[in-house]
Parts: C-alpha cells; structure tokens; sequence
C-alpha cells in the first residue's frame, strides 16, 4: 500500500524518472523484484532487442517500472582518421594517437626519484583546452616529412554520439539487464515465464537469457528442490522397503504420494497461490505425510496373514480396522496446519502456503489412499509373503532339525 501510493504522488512529476524499491528478505541492496539478463554478440544488437522488449512488455500491466541498465545518454566523440591525407602530409596514425591520448587523457613517459621514492611523469593538456569537441580544432600534429606543424582538423572527422556510460558482461557475453516490481499478486515465477516467451518470440535465437538476484535464487532452488525432493522418494522407498524385506509393499504405499501432490497443486489453484521454494518444502513433508496413511493400511494386512487370515478377507478386515486411526491421523495433521493456512500478518504469505499444500495434500491423499492402497495391494502384492513368512518357515525347519 504505501509502496502504491509512493508511486501514484512521484508518477505525475515532469522530466524526473523514478523507481520505488522495497528492500528485499532474500537479497542485499535496494535492487528490484525481477532481474533478468539478455545477452547477445553485439551492443548495437542489444539496444535494438532492449527497444523490442520495453515496447513490448508494455502490455503486461503486471510488470511495473520495468527498465534497463543499457542507456546510450553519455555524449561520445568518435574521430575518424582520414590515412590518405594524413599520408599525403607526413603525419602517420601513431603521432596522431598520441597526441590525442597525451592532450585528452595523460602519457606516462618517465619516472624520477626523489628522496628515495620513484614517481610517474604524466603528460596531459590543460583542461581549459579540451572543455568542448570544437577545442579539437586548435591541436597540431608535425609532419614526420617537412616538420611542420598541421591543424589536426584536417587530419579527422570528427562525430558526435551517444552511448551507455557503462558496457555491462554476463558470463563473458555482451549483455544488457532489466529490472521491474511486480504487482501484488502477480508471482516471480510468472513474470519470469512472460518475460522468456516473450524474448523467445521477438528475439532471434542468438538471445542467450539469464538471471540474477531473485531470479537466479528461483532458479537455483527449483533445480535443487526437484533433486531434492526425488531424493526424499528414494530415501522413504528404500526405508520401506528394508522395514517390509520387500519391494512390492513400499511401491504400493508410494502410490499415495503423486496423489498428495495432486492435491497439494489444486490447492495452491484453488487458493489463488504459486509455487515457490515454501510450496517445494511442503510437497517434500508431504512424503512422510501422505505415506503414513498406506503404511497403516499395509502394515494391519500383513499381521493378518501372518496370523493365518486368507489374502482376501485380511485385505477387507484391515481396510475397515485402519479406517478410524487413518482418520483421526488426518484430522489432526488438517488441524495443525489450519492456523498456518489462515494465517494474517507480517510473513503471513510464507506460512500460508505451506499450511494449503499439507491441508489439500493430506486430505486429498487420505480420501483416495483408503480405497487406492487396499486395491493395488490386492492387485500385486497377493503373490508376496508376509514380511513374517521367512521367520515362520526358519522356525519350521530348527522345530524339525531338533525333531
């Protein structure tokens, strides 16, 4: 709010660009929201695709203050050297450099010790003669062949432009960057996206993008988040599967998992939310979450055939026996993440999305794993033992060698 109406009093101003910054939680500096880069071989390139994107992105009211660092307002002076006349005369390229570096900048072109300490000689014009470009009509140069002194005027030409104050590089490319705020409710990630497919449509495929301060760290996360969370299934699948001695029974419990997911996605559609690095932490608890519930359900079956119950009916008693505990388990993992979700305040934004990723997550996955588990269990796991099967035929076999 007070952001917006900074911005509604300074936007009236004539002849004065502004740009509202809030301090970020994530980043140092006063830098914008959105940072992207746009790399290319040439700055003459960039300028022209910098014109493309900000007349483009103008569309998207999403996008505010968007703007970029490549600006050609600094005046410049190019000069020219016309060799035909300066060979004509005398006067070769390499006098009228120096000339031009010694007058307009400085030449080092000796040192001298004093009192024990070597110093530089720097040569330089006075600044009284290089105050404006038409002060470049008063340097000479001498001929190398009469020795006479020649107006350098009529050795150059002289042009004047504009370019940026600063030639910005990326990853060793020519690149220039855009910044912008975005507007409450729109999410990094979309602005990252818009701004993708719109480089991709209107910029040739010598557009090399890439990303800094926000946006780098969104990237990042995501790329570490999925490896991270395939390495939670891998994890929760091999403690399974070394708790049941089997590989059949943790595959069937997992199955509850991409329901969960599902759900945790609706929710966060549902709620008018994106996805980001809290949303990534939630779906990784949702692991443990959702498998809870096909653990209980497994678990009861296999103590029923253990206790000599047939597969079918010991599939029914233990879907119906697990009913109350599953839940119960919920309800109470619903209701400790409802305060998370309705939520108010400083930080309110993080707490809430992970409390609508547990709350849909966990109820969608414990309405489905009650009928889901029990019926693949019955569709693949009717071949498997028990995990007490092998003990049972063990004691069978010392009972008969003792015999």
């Amino acid at each position: 709010v007070i952001l917006d109406e900074v911005r509604g009093r300074v936007a009236d101003i004539p002849g004065v660009k502004t740009a509202v910054i809030m301090r970020q939680g994530l980043n140092r500096g006063l830098n914008k929201t959105l940072e992207l880069v746009v790399g290319g071989p040439t700055f003459e390139e960039l300028a022209a695709w910098r014109d493309i994107i900000l007349e483009k992105a103008k569309a998207n009211p999403n996008l505010i203050g968007l703007d970029c660092d490549y600006r050609d307002t600094k005046p410049q002076i190019s000069v020219s050297i016309d060799r035909d006349r300066a060979a004509d005369l005398g006067v070769s390229s390499a006098v009228i450099g120096r000339t031009l570096e010694t007058l307009l900048g400085s030449r080092r072109v000796t040192t001298f010790l004093y009192e024990g300490e070597e110093y530089d000689v720097l040569v330089e014009g006075s600044y009284a003669d290089k105050r404006s470009p038409f002060d470049l009509n008063n340097v000479q140069v001498r001929s190398e062949r009469t020795g006479q002194l020649v107006p350098l005027a009529n050795l150059v030409t002289i042009r004047e432009f504009a370019d940026s104050g600063t030639l910005n590089r990326y990853n060793r490319m020519r690149s220039i960057t855009f910044d912008c705020d975005l507007v409450e409710g729109y999410s990094l990630g979309q602005a990252i996206e818009y701004l993708e497919d719109l480089i991709r449509t209107e910029l040739p495929a010598s557009a090399v993008i890439g990303y800094k301060g926000n946006a780098l760290k969104l990237k990042d996360s995501s790329n570490s988040s999925n490896l991270v969370f395939g390495l939670a299934l891998l994890v929760a699948f091999l403690v399974l599967a070394a708790q049941f001695e089997s590989f059949i029974h943790p595959l069937t419990i997992m199955l509850s998992v991409p329901v969960a997911v599902a759900g945790a996605l609706l929710g966060l559609q549902v709620m008018g939310l994106n996805q980001s690095i809290y949303s990534q932490i939630g779906l990784i608890m949702l692991i443990g979450l959702a498998a809870k519930n096909g653990i209980l359900i497994v678990e009861f079956i296999n103590q029923l055939r253990d206790e000599g119950m047939p597969f079918a009916e010991a599939v029914l008693e233990a879907s119906a026996q697990r009913l109350r505990p599953i839940i119960m388990t919920a309800l109470a993992t619903v209701m400790g993440a409802l305060p998370l979700m309705l939520s108010h305040g400083a930080g309110a934004e993080t707490r809430m999305v992970v409390g609508v990723v547990i709350v849909f997550g966990v109820s969608l996955a414990t309405l489905v794993t009650l009928f889901l588990v029990p019926a693949v269990y019955a569709l693949i796991a009717r071949r498997t033992g028990s995990p007490e099967a092998v003990s049972r035929k063990l004691e069978a076999l010392l009972v008969e060698e003792r015999g």
